[in-house]
């Protein structure tokens, strides 16, 4: 199952995310997930594993279990680099040995002072706020990145956490339109009205924290998992599914990418099995019903600061 982008490169519609997965860690996860089929692995600069990363990849090319060419690659510009872009972007290179990237996406939409390429920590001011750079915005950047297809670094470029309004200026200051738009949607998130105006306007909807965060964003945030919900687990048991299969699905029938991540082999099989079954029109509108418009992922822990209020 793959989308074909705005740029004309197709991007699995299954991928694995590579959020809070260190070390040794990365090298079997990468492994084990390319066996079980997964071609499409969402890095970031902020998820500090971006070298480990490129050492699993350029053992897997060396093996000859996949290409490169077989692979769809995404990694992010983070925060502090909006005003080095093609810095950055070749820094993620070289971290991850390739030549090029399949998307390079502006993680957040807010510039903040830079420590250094490739440096991710959030500076903060002394008030304890987010140092958010006023002298760089979103038009350059976005030019900036533009920069990078015709370099050949990029092949597709798009953004992340854009709402719609920051969505909307976007297409509007473009040469170069944002292929993907990665946003957190979820059962208790299904940000309905922004999915669709990115769809209609010609932006692929990924979908980060595609099961809600589950167990690792309640651990950092406090937040609560939609796989508790008892109309999904009733879901679950109709169709002889796990809670995680049936919230995957719709996520594929709303034809979003979902990226879940997880580091045990078992899961990654379980969240790579749902092309076998469909959910109907009935329990798709059923899931509608159980919106919280309840986001889990919540950076302002970090920022001192609400960046989506």
């Amino acid at each position: 199952m793959a989308i074909t982008l705005n740029s004309g490169f197709k991007m699995p519609m299954i991928g694995l995310g590579v959020w809070r997965m260190e070390g040794k860690d990365i090298k079997n996860l990468i492994f084990n997930a390319i066996k079980i089929g997964y071609r499409h692995f969402d890095c970031a600069a902020d998820y500090k594993n971006e070298e480990e990363v490129g050492e699993a990849l350029a053992e897997v090319f060396q093996a000859g279990i996949v290409k490169r060419e077989d692979l769809f690659i995404t990694t992010k510009l983070w925060n502090s680099d909006h005003g080095h872009v093609v810095e950055a972007c070749k820094d993620s290179l070289k971290k991850l040995r390739l030549d090029y990237l399949d998307l390079y996406l502006v993680h957040f939409p807010v510039a903040t002072r830079h420590t250094g390429v490739g440096t991710t920590a959030s500076a903060l001011g002394e008030d304890g706020v987010l140092d958010i750079d006023i002298t760089v915005s979103l038009e350059t950047t976005w030019h900036a990145m533009e920069d990078l297809v015709s370099m050949g670094l990029v092949r597709s470029i798009g953004i992340s956490n854009y709402d719609i309004f920051l969505t909307r200026d976007c297409l509007a200051y473009a040469r170069v339109k944002p292929a993907v738009n990665q946003i957190e949607t979820h059962p208790y998130f299904q940000r309905d009205s922004l999915v669709k105006f990115c769809q209609k306007h010609g932006v692929c909807v990924t979908a980060h924290t595609p099961l809600g965060g589950a167990a690792a964003n309640t651990e950092w945030f406090g937040s609560v998992s939609c796989l508790d919900d008892p109309a999904l687990k009733g879901l679950a048991k109709k169709y002889n599914k796990t809670v995680a299969q049936i919230v995957l699905r719709w996520g594929i029938q709303r034809n979003t990418i979902i990226i879940p991540k997880s580091s045990k082999v078992e899961r990654l099989e379980e969240n790579f099995l749902v092309s076998d079954f469909e959910l109907t029109n009935e329990d798709m509108d059923l899931i509608k019903t159980i919106d919280r418009n309840y986001r889990t992922n919540q950076p302002a822990k970090f920022w001192g600061i609400d960046v989506y209020a």
